[in-house]
């Protein structure tokens, strides 16, 4: 029987994170799908920010995605989904962090305004967070077409499932991932030929559905609301 269980949300980009890293560690895990809708009456008692993802080893609870991923990374370090090098493993978090404070925010805020002209504000910064990835990210793009090279990493997967549900930014606010970013363009094709966003991956259509209720403003689930809020 297995020891660890994952608190998940199909339409979740954070969950979707965790549960790739347990994939691509080859881990056996029991899979709780939770109904964002409808939560249990006990969920608070199984996360305590109301949110998923939430990891139970043994009879330890870990929430907040990145911290999961690390936590699963530490204890089951093969295949290392860190460089080796601390240096190295120092960008990795920089780009984490980037990932965590700078991106997934800008993508929410985007679909969350109705101000048009908030939106084009919004729709400018993203674009300059694009900009920023193809001119900074992918300057091993040379040995390999993920994001530090040759070899699936952590920061891959902290990023990708925003670049997944892109299809609902296009859809409701009409940005596009510039051509001109062709090295992301290469990154995001190398990533949706992964098994492991094979796995885990909904269509487009899935993804316009459920942001339709950010995209009109009448979002009132944990993370719209913390979005509003900062």
């Amino acid at each position: 029987m297995t020891s660890i269980t994952i608190y998940s949300a199909s339409a979740c980009p954070y969950a979707q994170r965790s549960r790739m890293v347990l994939l691509a560690k080859g881990i056996d895990f029991q899979l709780e799908e939770i109904d964002l809708n409808n939560k249990p009456e006990n969920f608070q008692d199984i996360s305590p920010y109301g949110k998923v993802p939430v990891l139970k080893h043994r009879d330890r609870r870990i929430w907040e995605s990145a911290i999961i991923n690390e936590y699963l990374e530490e204890v089951f370090p093969e295949p290392p989904l860190f460089p080796s090098d601390p240096q190295d493993r120092a960008m990795a978090r920089i780009w984490i962090d980037f990932a965590n404070t700078k991106f997934a925010p800008a993508f929410y805020k985007l679909l969350l305004t109705q101000d048009p002209k908030i939106q084009q504000e919004w729709s400018k910064e993203l674009q300059n967070h694009l900009h920023f990835i193809e001119r900074e990210a992918f300057k091993n793009a040379e040995t390999g077409a993920f994001w530090l090279g040759q070899t699936l990493s952590l920061v891959d997967i902290s990023f990708y499932p925003w670049f997944e549900r892109w299809s609902a930014l296009s859809h409701y606010r009409n940005i596009e991932i510039p051509p001109s970013c062709t090295r992301l363009h290469q990154w995001h094709q190398a990533m949706e030929n992964s098994p492991i966003v094979q796995q885990t991956r909904r269509e487009a259509n899935f993804h316009i559905q459920q942001y339709d209720k950010y995209a009109n403003g009448t979002a009132s689930g944990t993370t719209a609301r913390e979005m509003r809020r900062y």
